[in-house]
């Protein structure tokens, strides 16, 4: 069995798609289009899609289950900037005065997910 999708349910698939392919760098499937109600955005090999599916109801208590992310081109610090820059909210701060620690942002209809330290950042780099 292989993990194929993440699924996520929004009010406007198409929009929160756009917003995390410029976050990840990954391309919104070129059979999705504004409007759909399943919009797919295409991970690399092995790593499964981000799927985004139109629900009626808006989401209304915290996630049970989140994505947490590693920025691998920059550190944590400039990834949560760029992030925020693209429309992600912030919500908790978890940075230490050592450097340690992870941020919870939104996104933009209210998602939780986290960034982590850059891979290979140490504390004396946070």
């Amino acid at each position: 069995m292989i993990l194929r999708h993440i699924t996520i349910d929004c009010a406007d698939p198409y929009a929160l798609a756009t917003f995390w392919s410029e976050a990840t760098g990954w391309p919104v499937s070129d059979v999705d289009e504004p409007g759909d109600d399943e919009v797919l955005v295409e991970a690399p090999s092995p790593v499964p899609g981000l799927l985004f599916i139109r629900v009626p109801e808006g989401k209304t208590v915290k996630n049970r289950v989140h994505v947490d992310w590693q920025p691998t081109e920059r550190s944590r610090d400039d990834e949560v900037k760029r992030l925020v820059a693209l429309g992600a909210m912030l919500h908790e701060d978890h940075r230490s005065a050592d450097g340690r620690g992870w941020v919870t942002l939104r996104d933009p209809e209210g998602n939780e997910f986290c960034v982590e330290q850059g891979k290979g950042q140490s504390t004396a780099q946070a």
